[in-house]
């Protein structure tokens, strides 16, 4: 490990999900085992062969004022809406500079996306056909940037260490916060606002995913559709909403006397280069990410007590991961206590890494892994404990958890974190 590394602490979290407008309300969900998928309403929907989706619980319109939510992409307003509850919750009461917690150029924002303002770019081409040119919103341009969400971000808290955005689809989330991880490791900032965001219940993706046949067309039972590691299972629900944490050096946290959820331990990255879209069935590369993660950090897998999985309710994804997970771990994963939380929420895209995160953190910091629903008859190569019915303490002491992301492109990014 480099002589540059320092300790990395979680101080902050905040999301808004299908499962609650908060992060209290979406552990709550998620401990109730309560499924966020609901029909999609509207005559846009009506012809689509995926009828369903997990939609926020909370519309960013009703919190935000509406002159600033006009020039937000909505996977903008949600990354708003979770950092600013993360940045409260671990103590800062106003900007950078402002507040005297952190310098501005000790700060940096990374929230990433892995479609960005896709919903802008459909709604704005509608009005260009439909309306005209002069019709055509002057900000549809800063609103469909993928760097949109991280760039409103960093304004708001006036971060200027750096503004970042990684784009690796479904694990782009998870990736953000790794490399959030590296810029206080490196000595680059102090505090990072860190996480993913994603919004695209929009026809076109649905209709797009639906023809890949990676999406559940369990249209008659919304809340049972996302069914991981079941033998029923076929495909993933589309979800929206964003996850953010606060990540920062444990000295400056400690020298501000924050309050610390856990210890950011790292993370392991690997590519597939298997297939544009399919995983690669053996789980070759997501055991590369997991083995990078061990060589790259102390983590023991003794230590590891849960693990959030990427678990999409994919027929082939589900199974590669936890052949990879048994690969590296051994007997070890046997007292792993797994979770799909995508169970509940749906699959938010470059979001899920931050929700993930957060339900990560907050399983170590209460000591519970959340349940795993809607699993009627677990695949038989599904050779793991997943947490069924419901919520699993864990143990006492000082343990460890993974959260674990995986994107189209064959993209492998797993997090770990350590109670303190």
């Amino acid at each position: 490990m480099s002589s540059t590394n320092r300790t990395v602490v979680v101080t902050g979290i905040g999301a808004t999900t299908p499962l609650g407008g908060d992060s209290a309300s979406t552990w709550e969900g998620l401990l109730a085992g309560r499924s966020g998928v609901k029909p999609l309403e509207g005559e846009r929907f009506a012809e689509l062969p995926v009828q369903i989706a997990a939609a926020a619980a909370v519309d960013p319109g009703d919190v935000l004022p509406r002159p600033l939510a006009r020039k937000l992409d909505r996977s903008a307003q949600f990354a708003l809406i979770a950092a600013r509850e993360a940045w409260a919750d671990a103590g800062y009461t106003a900007p950078a500079g402002e507040d005297a917690g952190v310098a501005p150029e000790r700060l940096g924002s990374v929230i990433a996306s892995g479609i960005g303002g896709v919903t802008t770019l459909l709604d704005q081409y509608d009005v260009l056909k439909e309306k005209g040119v002069r019709r055509v919103s002057p900000h549809t341009v800063p609103m469909l940037m993928p760097n949109g969400p991280s760039a409103n971000v960093g304004l708001e808290v006036n971060a200027r260490a750096g503004v970042h955005t990684p784009v690796s689809a479904c694990a782009s989330g998870a990736e953000a916060i790794g490399y959030a991880i590296e810029m206080i490791r490196s000595g680059r900032a102090d505090v990072v606002v860190a996480g993913g965001t994603e919004a695209a219940i929009h026809p076109l993706p649905i209709a797009a995913f639906a023809n890949m046949m990676a999406m559940s067309k369990n249209n008659d039972e919304p809340t049972k559709a996302s069914r991981p590691y079941d033998t029923g299972r076929d495909g993933f629900v589309l979800g929206e909403g964003a996850g953010v944490v606060i990540l920062e050096s444990e000295e400056h946290a400690k020298a501000r006397g924050a309050r610390i959820y856990c210890e950011a331990l790292g993370q392991g990255l690997s590519a597939d280069s298997h297939h544009i879209a399919q995983p690669e069935p053996s789980g070759r590369g997501i055991a590369s990410a997991l083995q990078h993660l061990l060589d790259t950090t102390d983590l023991k897998p003794s230590e590891v007590v849960h693990l959030n999985a990427h678990a999409t309710s994919t027929p082939q994804g589900d199974v590669a991961e936890i052949k990879a997970l048994r690969k590296v771990f051994g007997d070890d994963l046997d007292h792993v206590a797994v979770s799909a939380t995508k169970s509940m929420t749906g699959h938010l895209l470059g979001g899920a890494g931050g929700i993930e995160t957060v339900a990560t953190v907050l399983a170590l910091h209460h000591r519970l892994a959340p349940p795993t629903i809607n699993v009627d008859e677990l695949d038989p190569e599904v050779d793991a404990d997943i947490v069924r019915g419901e919520p699993r303490p864990l143990p006492q002491g000082t343990i460890a958890a993974v959260n674990n992301s995986f994107g189209f492109g064959g993209h492998n990014v797993v997090l770990a974190f350590r109670t303190v």
